[in-house]
């Protein structure tokens, strides 16, 4: 992968193993791999913008973003299509330059528009039938960004 200029992740699944703790009080917790924060430093350190765009509302997400104030977060988002061409545009990047890390059925039409869509080894089986679809060799929650942002150039 040479010249990326954007990437845009899904967070669960993703980010997270898809799982959702939720405690006797009702507070709920997901778990982060910090290879996964140092991917996201390394993009940045590589001039690569990215994008967080989540159906869902996360306090997990929320701290990224105050980490890494230059990424682009989106959450509870049902139609990922247009936030993507949208932040394609806005980065004039192409699908040739773009990619996308998506693991179920509302992340297909990204996965689809990109050259490089990335997927994780427990991704719904539809996703994992994607025409060109990378495979991580680990699941998520384990630091698949920094796997993929390691082979970009």
């Amino acid at each position: 992968m040479n010249n990326i200029k954007l990437i845009a992740s899904d967070f669960d699944g993703i980010f997270t193993d898809g799982k959702l703790t939720v405690f006797s009080d009702g507070k709920t917790a997901k778990i982060i791999d910090y290879k996964d924060i140092m991917g996201i430093s390394e993009a940045i350190k590589k001039n690569i913008n990215f994008a967080i765009i989540s159906g869902e509302k996360s306090a997990a997400i929320d701290i990224l973003k105050e980490k890494f104030p230059k990424i682009e977060v989106f959450q509870n988002e049902r139609n990922k299509i247009n936030i993507l061409k949208n932040l394609m545009n806005k980065y004039n990047a192409s699908p040739q330059n773009t990619v996308y890390f998506g693991d179920d059925i509302n992340d297909i039409e990204c996965l689809k528009h990109v050259k490089y869509p990335v997927t994780v080894p427990n991704a719904h089986e539809s996703v994992k039938n994607i025409p060109k679809i990378k495979i991580t060799s680990i699941s998520g929650g384990n630091g698949v960004i920094r796997e993929i942002v390691d082979q970009i150039k």
